[in-house]
């Protein structure tokens, strides 16, 4: 048995043709959806890209204990447990969060890992000589910011793109390894994450009558663009995502040849989507995490089931993934964890829970039942900390701050901690959710989330699923009193 995961990082499945989508250029994830089942309530867990991540390899919801960071000492990691197993894990990825202080256990966890270079300002090449700006982009200074095109000038062609390395190593790896048995890869690639730096043959998949400033990276904040702008980014996306769709052909195109669907588990999936201006947002993580970030794209093929071309309706997350590679290489789920595995589901649309929780460290706490999502935020306006639960602290960038750790204390276990005592410390929120209030929507009657629903017998009951499944993730008590739940 073999398995593959193709991640890819903040895919928006409005721009894919398998989810509606009649402009983007992506035929391979047309062709995706003919050889796999394609997941229509597929939602994140918790968001962003190392909460997302650490739900992977555990299998349990991580927002409500820390924000970002690596790996806590009691995880249960799905890719260690299958190397512990004699199942080889193989990670290929150019997702520089990895190699950074919030991130930077989780590639240890595999067999064996490959690294790119390049994405969004990573601090790769040591080039001093200059750089040219476009100057409209002159006024957007900084080591992050100039480093993104040192990067760009030393990335010249398609081959030399970090999202093609990713992928190539990745069909390198299977080229030496299809003839043997027990290995799982994951070819995980940043992309389409911002900036939406891609090269000509795909911009020109878009013309479009475009004389604005460049612009290929929105910031995380409201939009005050112009229409054309606002289009001009959506064809960069779009761009970005056919080179997405360029590098999954290659792979499709080598299970085809070597006959990996007869024995090859195929997981495709993103960790979150995007907002491209709609709601009058870019980004993520400042507003509500509306359905174009937290209803993402999900295909999956079990050759187990060998079910293909069809659609599923059951409400899935992130936390399922991890449980749904251990049964497919036949180990047992830990204690500790959440998700289910989805072969079944993949069977038969058989559920696997009524209901699931979704949301980030500090903002709302959201849930949904497939038909509704219910955002809570926090009920004091100026929330001035959350607390912070881990044994591994640190920052996305940096090691925590000592004056941060001065602060701390140790408390007694969680239920998920294996007895292990943990630092609790306070923690500024990243943003004040308290602004956005308490949201309801019909994802049935308004599946764009324009019209808050006032409907307290609905809300009760989203209330009393929210309350049950926090309790059930074993969430500290300041949780439920932050966002005035009992």
């Amino acid at each position: 048995m073999k398995a593959i995961t193709i991640m890819f990082d903040s895919l928006n499945r409005r721009f894919l043709p398998p989810y509606g989508n009649d402009w983007v250029h992506a035929p391979n994830f047309k062709r995706l959806a003919e050889k796999t089942v394609t997941f229509d309530n597929s939602f994140v867990g918790s968001m962003p890209c190392m909460p997302a991540r650490r739900e992977m390899h555990t299998g349990r919801y991580d927002f409500l204990h820390r924000g970002w960071g690596p790996l806590e000492p009691f995880d249960d990691s799905v890719p260690e447990m299958l190397k512990e197993k004699g199942i080889h894990s193989h990670l290929t990825s150019d997702h520089y969060h990895y190699w950074e202080d919030g991130g930077a256990n989780y590639h240890n966890r595999y067999s064996t890992w490959e690294f790119f270079r390049g994405q969004e300002g990573d601090p790769w090449k040591g080039d001093l000589t200059g750089v040219t700006i476009p100057e409209s982009l002159t006024s957007r200074q900084g080591r992050w910011w100039v480093q993104e095109w040192v990067n760009r000038k030393h990335t010249p062609n398609v081959e030399d793109h970090y999202q093609f390395k990713t992928f190539q190593a990745g069909i390198d790896f299977i080229q030496t390894n299809h003839t043997v048995d027990n290995w799982y890869l994951q070819i995980e690639t940043f992309d389409p994450h911002e900036p939406y730096f891609t090269h000509k043959k795909y911009k020109d998949l878009y013309p479009h009558d475009y004389k604005g400033p460049h612009f290929d990276w929105p910031d995380y904040r409201r939009v005050n663009e112009t229409p054309k702008q606002i289009e001009h980014v959506r064809y960069e996306y779009a761009a970005l995502v056919s080179m997405c769709d360029e590098q999954l052909g290659r792979v499709l195109d080598l299970m085809d040849e070597l006959d990996l669907w007869k024995d090859t588990l195929l997981v495709v999936n993103t960790d979150h989507g995007f907002i491209l201006g709609e709601h009058g947002w870019w980004a993520k993580c400042i507003q509500p995490f509306y359905s174009e970030v937290a209803n993402t794209p999900l295909f999956l093929w079990d050759p187990r089931v060998g079910v293909r071309g069809e659609r599923r309706s059951s409400l899935v997350q992130t936390i399922d993934l991890g449980p749904t590679l251990l049964d497919f290489f036949g180990l047992d789920l830990t204690p500790d964890m959440q998700g289910k595995p989805l072969r079944e589901t993949i069977a038969t649309d058989a559920p696997v829970r009524e209901a699931g929780l979704f949301g980030m460290f500090g903002a709302h706490i959201n849930v949904t039942d497939g038909r509704y999502i219910y955002m809570r935020a926090p009920i004091h306006a100026g929330e001035k900390e959350v607390f912070d639960y881990t044994l591994m602290p640190g920052q996305m960038k940096n090691r925590e701050g000592v004056d941060q750790l001065r602060r701390a204390e140790m408390v007694p276990p969680f239920s998920f901690t294996k007895g292990c005592p943990i630092m609790k410390f306070p923690r500024k929120p990243w943003v004040d959710a308290h602004e956005f209030g308490h949201l309801l929507f019909d994802l049935k009657n308004d599946p764009g989330q324009q019209r808050p629903l006032q409907d307290e017998k609905i809300e009760k009951r989203m209330i009393e699923k929210m309350v049950e499944l926090m309790k059930w993730n074993d969430a500290p008590k300041e949780q439920f009193a932050r966002v005035g739940v009992m």
